[in-house]
């Protein structure tokens, strides 16, 4: 059985916001979702990765950088090095260099962007506010290093690789389902009816394969409950980052050497899968 995970990923994990790892397999044509790890810390989450011998991983967070930026501050090119540089940093630094670089900018251009950004409608990775996803690539990319996962498309091919970790964004699924219509919220304040009836819908459209994914999920009566009232949406978006690795998975299955990225993918800024 090919084990698939689904990682909604925080950059600063703890007793009030999770990383939440939607464990699963594809049998017989459906998707079945094996369980819900929560986790309070980025050890935990190393840990939890390296606990399964063979994966193949949907992560929430960017795994890259815009070459546009890297180039303007003449950061090594080569993902790995690039990597390696980027994690050498504090989060006070980031912000500031990435602050500076915006200022220098004109209004309506202040991030540069990767060229998965516009057809995935993404965040730019260098962003460190709302949401923080320069920080989430500064925490998240070294510790799915540290757990021996390879990158596909980012580092050289390594046929023997038993984990395998792809950038994914559940935003760009939920999104064929509902359109602009909101799901979830960290704030209590906007847990409202509006957003348990999109989730029950977003749910109800994943099990019955309607979204150009071709997958259909398989959820028991408590796990499909246990989605629909988590109303920051962690969990929910942990499955659709599983949604996606299966899509990788069988796209690898039918010979795609790079799990559906495509071949003339930015071997520095990196890709969203289907975007």
């Amino acid at each position: 059985m090919a084990l698939l995970l689904g990682c909604d990923f925080s950059s600063s994990p703890g007793s009030r916001k999770h990383i939440v790892l939607a464990w699963g397999h594809s049998d017989g044509g459906r998707l079945v979702v094996d369980s819900l790890e929560r986790l309070q810390s980025l050890g935990a989450f190393t840990e939890a990765l390296q606990s399964r011998p063979a994966w193949t991983g949907g992560f929430d967070l960017p795994f890259g950088l815009p070459r546009e930026l890297i180039a303007h501050l003449g950061w090594p090119t080569r993902w790995e090095d690039c990597i390696a540089h980027y994690a050498a940093m504090s989060r006070p630094q980031i912000r500031d260099l990435f602050a500076a670089f915006c200022d220098s900018r004109p209004v309506g251009g202040k991030f540069a962007h990767r060229a998965t950004d516009g057809p995935a409608g993404s965040s730019p990775s260098m962003k460190w506010i709302n949401p923080p996803v320069a920080y989430m690539l500064h925490a998240g990319v070294p510790a799915i290093l540290e757990a021996g996962a390879h990158f596909p498309g980012l580092q050289t091919p390594n046929k023997e690789a038993r984990r395998i970790a792809l950038e994914a964004y559940p935003g760009m699924l939920a999104r064929e389902v509902l359109g602009a219509q909101s799901y979830k919220s960290d704030d209590k304040a906007k847990h409202t009816p509006e957003r348990l009836i999109a989730r029950k819908d977003l749910i109800n459209a994943l099990e019955l394969g309607q979204t150009r994914w071709g997958v259909r999920l398989k959820l028991s009566h408590a796990q499909r409950d246990a989605l629909a009232q988590d109303a920051s949406g962690d969990a929910l978006d942990a499955v659709l980052c599983l949604v996606q690795a299966a899509w990788a998975q069988a796209a690898q299955a039918q010979g795609h050497a790079l799990y559906g990225l495509p071949e003339a993918m930015d071997s520095l800024e990196g890709w969203i899968l289907g975007a």
